[in-house]
């Protein structure tokens, strides 16, 4: 039998055992691959000593994953997440990419190791990121679309590190690689989106009529872009990216995308089981202290950096914490970038091994932190009002405190319910914890207060006692009901209307207190609008709503379906 199908049997099935106990820990799979190839390296079962093949499967792994990662690089989506993104992405990486390298050359790395760890300290894990705000439901939040705009606003600057450094392969000066990179990288992009500008639509109108063929395309589109870029003495990663990217602004991108994953993720497995299996087990403990303090920056200090960057552009400290949660971690691109430079020769194994390790803690910690992410806030919050401006701020003149109606949250939904208030007449006022929102309102002189729900001293500053109808369109469960216990504590007679995301949600936050849940798989915002607008604030007819829509999400929920999340990718 085929030694490579042997080995390759063993590690698949020691990683399968791995990933498991990582499933009971709710840790990230990449952890168990990493710490598979540790156990399938040289100082265990040693089976990946002089396998080419696998070697050659963890490239097409990392070409899969770039492409994969270039379909949502659609360049459109910088300028819809806002400035907030671009100047907190690029002063992230700044900051941390300076302090990094002023730790590294203090710890006594060389110049060229100290660019190489501080440059891969900046990167945050877009994959991970996504996966951990997508099983919230945060995706569509505040900190939600800053984050992924930043994390967007990374992985394009790590696309054009890593062509320069991609270049240096080819041999020559540093400047002149540098050059070479800037004019034959400029001569391929430009070719390369002129094709997709002018030729792919056309192409992919026909070529998506068969399923198939879309997937062989798209594999064939990937390779064949990586290979060219490859034979220019570019990295074929960088090919492979650039060839997503071309994809991304077409309407066949996210399916392109879904019938890649499970390719990806099989070859992406195997890259992640090499990177293991290359880690040495000295190398780990003859750089323990490092290892340590560069932790523990990733997980501590790349926040504060976001926090401060945030509460400088005036968002609430809570927003800023936990958009900060988001770059605790070290991604995929880092040990990419490491790797490279270990194959041009600019690194050794050993600084490899260095981040792979900083990469395992850093994502298992912060998987914990942004899991847990409003628990640990309630913790530390009154500890954080350094990051926040101290002064709310209001829309327009002075606002007078003679509102009776509050909307926490201006969207698409709110953007209804506005409308209603506004035709019952009603005194009302917007409370949003975006400062763009606050002065988009501005605009159109609608009362506006800027502030955070879940700031319980905010909420006591609010002229709850003599509120007749509070709606918040926020769907985070948590913050829901600490507006439902603030009020009702002053209010018992106040209509409290609020969002949520699940059937069980939608239970909880009525058996809490709630007069009206908004649920808008199943009904929408517009409905809730015509309802407030028909209905007297102290009408009987809420409780008659309340106890029928009681009902028909049990009956939904009896059949077994599930609510499912607003806000998916």
């Amino acid at each position: 039998m085929d030694a490579t199908f042997v080995q390759l049997a063993v590690i698949l099935l020691v990683a399968v055992l791995v990933a498991a106990v990582m499933r009971i820990l709710k840790q990230p799979l990449i952890i168990g691959y990493i710490l598979t190839g540790i156990i399938a390296g040289p100082y265990f079962l040693d089976l990946l000593s002089e396998s080419t093949t696998l070697g050659t499967f963890s490239h097409i792994g990392v070409a899969l994953l770039l492409f994969t990662v270039g379909l949502h690089l659609n360049p459109k989506v910088i300028k819809e997440v806002g400035k907030i993104s671009l100047i907190t992405g690029v002063g992230q990486v700044i900051f941390t990419s300076v302090i990094g390298f002023l730790i590294s050359i203090a710890l006594g790395f060389s110049v060229i190791v100290s660019i190489y760890i501080s440059i891969a300290l900046t990167f945050s894990s877009t994959i991970i990121i996504m996966k951990l705000l997508s099983d919230k439901g945060d995706i569509e939040s505040v900190y939600g679309k800053i984050s992924i705009g930043f994390l967007i606003v990374q992985d394009l600057i790590a696309v054009f590190i890593l062509m320069i450094i991609s270049s240096s392969s080819a041999g020559g000066g540093v400047s002149t690689s540098v050059f070479e990179t800037l004019l034959y990288g400029a001569l391929s992009i430009i070719g390369l989106f002129i094709v997709s500008w002018k030729l792919l639509p056309l192409a992919l109108k026909k070529i998506a009529k068969s399923q198939e063929f879309l997937l062989l395309f798209s594999i064939g589109w990937c390779i064949m872009i990586a290979g060219w870029f490859g034979y220019l003495n570019f990295s074929f990663e960088i090919g492979a990216l650039l060839a997503g990217i071309a994809l991304s602004s077409t309407p066949y991108s996210n399916e392109i995308s879904s019938k890649m994953k499970p390719l990806r993720d099989f070859f992406i497995v195997v890259f992640f089981i090499v990177i293991g299996s290359q880690m040495v087990i000295g190398d780990i403990a003859n750089n323990l202290l490092p290892i340590i303090i560069f932790s523990v920056f990733i997980l501590i200090g790349n926040p504060f950096i976001v926090m401060i960057l945030m509460g400088a552009m005036g968002y609430t400290k809570r927003t800023g914490f936990l958009a900060g949660l988001t770059v605790a971690q070290i991604s995929e691109f880092s040990i990419i970038l490491v790797s490279l430079g270990v194959s041009v020769g600019h690194l050794t194994s050993e600084v490899l091994s260095l981040v792979t390790v900083v990469g395992l803690i850093t994502i298992a910690g912060s998987t914990y932190m942004i899991t847990y992410s409003n628990w640990i806030y309630s913790k530390f919050s009154s500890y954080l009002g350094l990051f926040e401006k101290k002064k709310v701020k209001e829309s327009g003149k002075k606002i007078k405190r003679d509102y009776d109606s509050i909307l926490f949250g201006y969207n698409r939904i709110g953007f209804n319910i506005l409308n209603s208030f506004k035709k019952m007449k009603s005194k009302y006022i917007v409370v949003d914890f975006n400062p763009d929102v606050i002065t988009n309102l501005k605009k159109f002189g609608i009362p506006a207060l800027y502030g955070d729900v879940y700031d319980r001293d905010f909420l006591d500053d609010l002229k709850l006692e003599e509120v007749k109808m509070i709606v918040s369109t926020i769907p985070e469960v948590e913050t829901n009901e600490l507006l439902i216990e603030t009020v009702r504590s002053i209010n018992k007679d106040a209509i409290i209307i609020l969002r949520a995301h699940t059937i069980d949600d939608a239970l909880k936050l009525y058996d809490a207190g709630a007069n009206y849940v908004l649920t808008p798989h199943f009904l929408g915002g517009e409905f809730v609008a015509r309802m407030i607008k028909n209905v007297k604030p102290d009408d009987e007819d809420f409780s008659v709503e309340r106890k029928k829509h009681i009902k028909m999400l049990k009956e939904i929920s009896s059949r077994g379906i599930e609510h499912p999340p607003v806000e998916k990718n």
